[in-house]
């Protein structure tokens, strides 16, 4: 199983280490190292997370309220989004469509 973020869940990812950073030194790198170790057990549990928005599968983050929506495809899972739960549910769906 490979695991490949694309370049707009990358962002996604950055700008909310930006945001935590700014509320306190050193949150936005654990928030970084939080969210990295929640993709890489995306090698173990990829495919058992509730599918939305047609053909998504979301995996809400344990510690930040951040959910990572990605796609699966023979071996490899496809970060698409990492996107803050506390926004309006109708902005997540049209990010991701």
């Amino acid at each position: 199983m490979k695991i490949r973020i694309l370049d707009a869940a990358s962002q996604d990812l950055i700008d909310g280490a930006r945001f935590y950073e700014k509320q306190e030194a050193g949150l936005g790198e654990y928030f970084i190292d939080s969210l990295f170790s929640e993709i890489d057990s995306l090698l173990i549990y990829a495919g058992i997370h509730p599918v939305l928005f047609g053909t998504y599968h979301r995996m809400l983050a344990k510690r930040f309220p951040f959910a990572i929506y990605y796609k699966t495809a023979g071996n490899m899972v496809s970060i698409h989004a990492v996107l803050d739960c506390r926004r309006n549910p109708a902005w997540a769906r049209k990010r991701l469509t």
